[in-house]
């Protein structure tokens, strides 16, 4: 007799939209891989509350949520978690942690909460885990696409995006405006390079972030080298998909990184100290077409190898 398949609800405040296609593709993506799998049928239930929290308390008023019929909730992020509260009791809640509802001091609490009443909850780095105000059972990446993310000749990506092909170019794969991306110190930097004239070719400093992730692996391929001084990273995709790209990159040690970067040579990972990461991404721009020896390190984070992961999870509860 086959088995019948598993139900899942993946309730998120996070999710792509054809207006913000970038939003909370990390989940998508995660999804997408589930689904690939079979033998689970995935529903999403998600909404977008960025400078609308009342649409939190909408959610959890919502019919769909309140009349769910599954065999697993997973919910992402810990304010997901408390709207996933209002769901059937009977049904196990797993709760993913991504970073932010584990130091914003109103989010904290009340991730914590869910915490108490969750089956299970997985942080997606030891870093972060260490960083949590409750217990968590399970380090779960969020998982990198590695057939999407794969390396592609410079040249190509930069004449696919319509770029410059003799520029040395620096990525910065985040949103400025968001002050633990640390995007002042990635100015510094390619600013005292330009300064110092390390370069003999014109450098330019990049900012990408939202774009449809189909785009992503262009951007990355294009770059001589991507550039991520966070203060903070709950995982740290961007450089995870570096890696897989083969693309150098330079972060401060935080998320994933310090767990990845060492053990690839021409990826460079420590605090923020400007002259180091100059004589750092000088080393690198001294070489006429950049590439490291990523895409195996990068491989223990498939996103195929997380999906599988979860079902095992999912059955087990």
């Amino acid at each position: 007799m086959l088995e019948r398949p598993l139900r899942l609800l993946v309730v998120s405040n996070m999710y792509p939209s054809g207006s913000h296609p970038g939003y909370g593709v990390f989940v998508r993506t995660q999804v997408d891989a589930l689904r690939a799998l079979g033998g689970i049928e995935v529903e999403v239930f998600h909404w977008d509350a960025r400078r609308r929290p009342w649409r939190y308390a909408v959610a959890a008023a919502s019919h769909e949520l309140r009349h769910a019929d599954a065999d697993v909730i997973h919910a992402h992020y810990g304010l997901s978690g408390f709207v996933a509260l209002a769901a059937p009791r009977r049904i196990p809640l797993v709760l993913t942690v991504h970073g932010r509802d584990c130091h914003h001091p109103v989010v904290r609490p009340l991730t914590a909460r869910v915490a108490r009443r969750a089956a299970v909850v997985i942080a997606v780095s030891e870093e972060l885990a260490g960083q949590c105000p409750f217990p968590v059972d399970e380090i779960i990446s969020t998982g990198v696409d590695m057939e999407l993310f794969r390396p592609l000749p410079r040249v190509q990506a930069r004449a696919a995006l319509g770029l410059d092909p003799d520029r040395r170019l620096l990525l910065f794969p985040a949103d400025p405006a968001r002050p633990e991306k640390r995007f002042a110190d990635a100015r510094t930097l390619v600013d005292s390079l330009i300064a110092t004239g390390s370069s003999e070719r014109e450098v330019e400093l990049r900012v990408v972030f939202g774009r449809p992730r189909e785009e992503m692996p262009l951007w990355i391929n294009a770059a001589d080298a991507v550039l991520v001084p966070s203060a903070r990273e709950g995982y740290g995709l961007a450089c995870v998909e570096a890696l897989a790209c083969d693309v150098p990159v330079l972060s401060t040690p935080v998320g994933i990184a310090p767990g990845l970067l060492p053990e690839v040579e021409g990826a460079f990972c420590a605090r923020f100290e400007l002259e180091e990461w100059r004589a750092a991404l000088e080393s690198i721009l001294a070489q006429p077409d950049p590439r490291v020896k990523g895409r195996a390190v990068a491989g223990t984070q498939s996103v195929s190898a997380t999906a599988r992961h979860l079902v095992d999870l999912y059955r087990r509860l």
